[in-house]
């Protein structure tokens, strides 16, 4: 195994992984890096952190061929791609999948969603996430095609456990995100982890003596202690970075998490519905049924509603939402209030005079009028992409509150009714070594052209 490369990338270096991960990892590699115990400030390792992380939750058989390193460049169900996002994530290596050592590359990750977008088969993609984050080197710029690829394809992310740091700067990019009551999310920040050998060295009787040229060359090498003015161009480096982190957040979730309360949340992670409320996911649910109900979707076929707590997005394409004019009735739209305590009977008022003015009416609440609720419905069962989808767009019509303009851009992307793919029930498996041989013609294939061929059988 190659302990300076492991080394390099978790030491002396800006990490977007979650403090228990990193904490883990120097737990279990710690003596062997540094040879010798390791004490570990600032952080603790959990069990869930220590677990090896699991391929697939929506596919079953995934994993088995992962781990026999065979496989296709991503699986597609009924016309949409599983793309699981597992383990910790680093920049490169010409791998698809998670790796044996539990590693994924976001290079093997935009590969896959290359050929997917390219993938006329490919009517939808779902991001399956299960990571504690990693590397930074790669993870925004991934966060950026997957941005790009909304636009074009409905993307939808189902966190089977953790999305933390870099996981969730990748999740946050989807048109929607589905949680599980217990799974997390967030960590919306940036760790790195210094390693003081220098009294190890010591007792050991070794004096290494750095020498560098230009001032800033030695900072933060592991034989002295970390001096301040080093660690303080570390946290700069670090706050720089989590702002950028907020702002690829944003791009993806708009008005659902702002750089602002993106900010706010301090790193903090948050589990179930705590995520839904401070806008970091957009509904709660099992991620196979809410999976199963994102391919209903996609095909042009009914989904039934969500079964658990869900909050009102942007794209909320499932959940009935009562969109009419409110009731006249004055406590139709109050807010519920406490029951009040027992008092001595109230006094009728005493009636007006009859030249006094009568004092207005309380406005209604405003809301979306019945006029503008009968366009929007009509606008999107006569929308062009409407025809040969006439199921789907009733459901978005009657059963959701979506726009138009969104409902066009996912009927677009569903099949026609009649004309959607049967669910396979064996899947053919493939090498995924993504070294290809040169063409006839001498010409190296990208990992995105060898990702593409296999797709097209």
């Amino acid at each position: 195994m190659d302990y300076p490369q492991i080394a390099q990338r978790v030491f002396h270096t800006p990490l977007l992984a979650a403090p228990a991960k990193a904490a883990a990892f120097v737990a279990g590699f710690g003596p062997r890096l540094l040879g010798g115990p390791v004490t570990i400030e600032g952080a603790e390792a959990t069990k869930e952190a220590r677990s090896r992380p699991v391929a697939s939750v929506l596919d079953e058989r995934l994993e088995d061929e992962i781990r026999a390193g065979r496989r296709s460049p991503f699986r597609s169900i009924d016309g949409v791609a599983v793309i699981p996002v597992t383990g910790s994530l680093i920049h490169r290596g010409s791998y698809i999948g998670e790796s044996f050592s539990g590693h994924q590359t976001y290079e093997g990750i935009s590969a896959q969603l290359t050929a997917a977008a390219e993938s006329p088969m490919v009517r939808g993609v779902a991001l399956e996430l299960d990571s504690f984050g990693g590397e930074v080197a790669g993870c925004f710029e991934l966060a950026d095609e997957i941005r790009a690829l909304s636009a074009q394809k409905p993307v939808w992310a189902f966190i089977s456990a953790h999305a933390f740091s870099a996981a969730y700067a990748i999740a946050s990019q989807a048109d929607r995100i589905i949680i599980p009551r217990s799974g997390g999310a967030g960590s919306i920040g940036v760790i790195c982890m210094h390693a003081d050998q220098s009294e190890r060295l010591e007792a050991s009787g070794v004096r290494v003596t750095v020498i560098s040229a230009g001032a800033h060359k030695g900072d933060g090498n592991p034989y002295e202690p970390l001096p301040e003015a080093v660690r303080e161009d570390l946290q700069r480096e670090c706050e720089d970075l989590r702002q950028l982190f907020a702002e690829t957040v944003a791009e993806g979730r708009g008005a659902r998490l702002t750089v602002e309360a993106a900010l706010a949340t301090e790193a903090r992670t948050f589990i179930g519905g705590q995520a839904v409320e401070a806008g970091l996911a957009d509904e709660v649910d099992n991620p196979r049924a809410a999976f199963e109900r994102f391919v209903a979707q996609i095909n042009g076929r009914p989904a039934p509603a969500p079964r658990t707590a869900s909050k009102q997005g942007a794209e909320t394409m499932s959940e009935p939402t009562s969109t009419s004019t409110p009731p006249a009735s004055p406590t139709a739209s109050a807010p519920a209030q406490p029951a009040p305590a027992a008092t001595a009977p109230e006094q009728p008022a005493p009636a007006p005079a009859a030249d006094a003015p009568q004092a207005p009416a309380p406005a209604a609440p405003a809301g979306p009028s019945a006029a503008d609720e009968r366009a929007r419905i009509s606008a999107i069962l006569n929308h062009p992409e409407a025809k040969g989808r006439e199921d789907l767009a009733k459901s978005f019509a009657f059963e959701s509150d979506m726009s138009a303009e969104a409902a066009g851009k996912h009927l677009a992307a569903a099949a026609k009714q009649g004309a959607g793919q049967a669910l396979s029930s064996v899947m053919e498996s493939e090498t995924t070594d993504l070294d290809a041989p040169p063409s006839a013609s001498g010409e190296t294939l990208r990992m995105a052209d060898v990702a593409k061929s296999r797709t097209a059988k």
